[in-house]
């Protein structure tokens, strides 16, 4: 297929190859693969500036995505794709195989590192979901921080680039820039730019920004983050977001009360216990939905009251297909089971994703961190529910991408099924409050771009 590009994704080829280190926030279904791989082609044989590049990506998207982008445009063709996935035998055949472009799934960054350490041989790396790295902590931060020196070009892929706070930008950035712009700790990052909020004794939970932080943040990164939102260059369908309440019974209610003041609840001779606050968050979590896990690992059955409106919902569908977003095992296990006429399907495999694009699949139960970066299901279907909600707004942006973005037909209808007067409603008001900051980072970072705007290709 020949490649005849938006604006905006040639800008963002440009970008890349104007930068040494660039950041792209750009949302879901915009093509940053195929601006990458643009980027990569002309840097390796237009300019001759790079010989080895290295693609770290979750592990669908390293298995399938990339290969599939190369092999669909034909000014790619050229490109030599190296997986390096599978066992270790396997991952080290891939290696030594003579390629442009290696692609390898995040969990085995570390053991790449230890492989090569200061022989590194990848002078470009690109990291596809850079938000994956956005803990200090982890182990594959630590072993990307560790060879950053020796490699010449990093580009990080991202649509949600602070999907909790402005924290999280941190590990993010240093491995662009080796913290040039937000400084060589995250500990002096959050000196610098914020305040303690929430704690206990000496323990911090959460960190709020000082005043004028924000646009300080932003302005460090404007030179090499560029940002752009979908609603402003792509055709979208219209997005319709419910809230259906429903209001626990009243035996369940007191259980649900009792456990959030007590930390402990006896259901059948058995105990649901809440050491933390973690964990009370969880059981209630799991409670709202209509069962909790017992300290011994089983399941107690609480209400219906979910499973009652979800009937109703997909009801209220007529038969069109919709895909069910579940937050536990219980909650797929209770799903699978009152629905059994409806034949529900589990997106698992590339033959469910087949089968539901081609209208085969009436409902489909996924968890959103299964079903995140790189599925299209958008022909399938325009109408998603959420049993039981995330409290990670990247993964509740990315679920309901799948079915909201371009080359959806029909207006998306994305129903929240909230228990009244429970944690679901402070989720729910988590994820707006957190999209609020993010989408102040994305406006800050995002690119100015409006000679750009006029004439754009539809489609």
């Amino acid at each position: 297929m020949k490649y005849k590009p938006y604006h905006y994704q040639a800008y963002a080829t440009q970008w890349i190859i104007d930068k040494k280190k660039s950041a792209l926030f750009l949302e879901m279904g915009m093509g940053k693969s195929i601006a990458t791989l643009t980027a990569i082609l002309e840097l390796m044989y237009d300019y001759f500036d790079v010989a080895k590049v290295l693609v770290i990506a979750p592990l669908r998207v390293a298995s399938t995505t990339w290969e599939e982008e190369v092999e669909k445009w034909d000014h790619l063709k050229g490109l030599r794709i190296s997986k390096v996935l599978g066992n270790e035998k396997q991952r080290v055949a891939a290696l030594y195989r003579k390629a442009d472009i290696y692609i390898i799934n995040r969990e085995n960054v570390t053991w790449l590192v230890e492989r090569f350490d200061s022989d590194w041989p990848f002078d470009m790396v690109v990291i596809d979901e850079l938000s994956s790295f956005k803990s200090s902590k982890a182990q594959r931060f630590k072993a990307l921080k560790k060879v950053r020196p020796f490699i010449k070009r990093m580009v990080g892929l991202t649509g949600t680039p602070a999907p909790n706070s402005l924290i999280d930008l941190w590990p993010q950035i240093y491995l662009l820039d080796g913290g040039e712009r937000l400084g060589k700790t995250v500990t002096g990052y959050r000196e610098k730019y914020f305040l303690p909020d929430k704690r206990n004794q000496m323990i911090v939970y959460t960190w709020k920004l000082k005043e004028g932080a924000e646009d300080a943040i932003h302005e460090r990164l404007s030179d090499i983050c560029v940002s752009m939102k979908a609603k402003d260059y792509l055709e979208l369908p219209d997005r319709i977001n419910n809230v259906i309440s429903v209001e626990l019974p009243m035996k369940a209610k007191e259980q649900y009360d009792r456990l959030e003041k007590e930390l402990i609840l006896s259901i059948e001779e058995a105990d649901v216990l809440a050491g933390s606050a973690a964990v009370l968050a969880n059981k209630l979590l799991q409670m709202a939905n209509g069962a909790v896990y017992d300290e011994d690992g089983e399941v107690k059955p609480i209400h219906d009251e979910k499973l009652k409106a979800l009937d109703e919902l997909i009801e209220t569908a007529n038969g069109n297909p919709v895909l069910v977003f579940y937050g536990y095992q219980h909650d797929k296990d209770r799903i699978l089971k009152h629905l059994k006429k409806l034949k529900p399907r589990i997106l698992q495999t590339d033959q469910d994703i087949k089968d539901w694009n081609q209208g085969k699949v009436q409902v489909l139960l996924a968890h959103p961190a299964s079903a995140g970066h790189g599925l299209n299901l958008q022909t399938g279907g325009n109408i998603i529910i959420w049993f039981g909600l995330t409290w990670s707004l990247e993964l509740y942006q990315q679920a309901n991408a799948r079915l909201w973005r371009q080359g959806q037909k029909q207006s998306v209808v994305i129903h929240h099924i909230i228990a009244k007067d429970t944690i679901d409603e402070r989720v729910m008001k988590a994820l707006e409050d957190k999209d609020v900051s993010q989408a102040a980072l994305m406006e800050a970072v995002k690119a100015r771009m409006n000679q750009y705007k006029e004439g754009l290709p539809h489609g």
